[in-house]
């Protein structure tokens, strides 16, 4: 029987593969969720850099939050990775969840970022 690790490793490269074969040249908006932050960034593949990442541990956005690990929080990083995109001139990418099920917080993150202008 698998461990917990491998079934999650696997489930994110299953993710990883079909967001993948969808993207068309669109950058990936992958995001993490720890049991205290969350993390976002946008990843051009074809070069493979980082394009710009937001995350609940930046400056501007610990002072305004009571915790890193709400939905709030949550929202207020897609919010900030949505407008960080649309200053460095992304405005369509393909929503890469991960090992974790589009619920709470990842899905507050996705609504976030769609409200703020990224098409996904």
């Amino acid at each position: 029987m698998a461990s917990r690790k491998e079934v999650l490793v696997r489930r994110a490269a299953r993710v990883r593969r079909q967001v993948k074969a969808v993207a068309n040249g669109r950058p990936r908006l992958s995001v993490h969720r720890s049991s205290k932050n969350i993390y976002a960034q946008i990843i051009d593949d074809v070069a493979g850099n980082t394009i710009v990442a937001a995350s609940t541990l930046d400056v501007d956005l610990r002072k305004k939050l009571k915790t890193g690990a709400d939905k709030d929080a949550a929202a207020a990083v897609g919010k900030l990775v949505a407008e960080r995109a649309s200053k460095a001139g992304v405005k369509d990418v393909v929503f890469d969840r991960g090992a974790f099920i589009y619920h709470g917080r990842i899905k507050a993150l996705a609504d976030a970022a769609r409200e703020a202008g990224l098409n996904f």
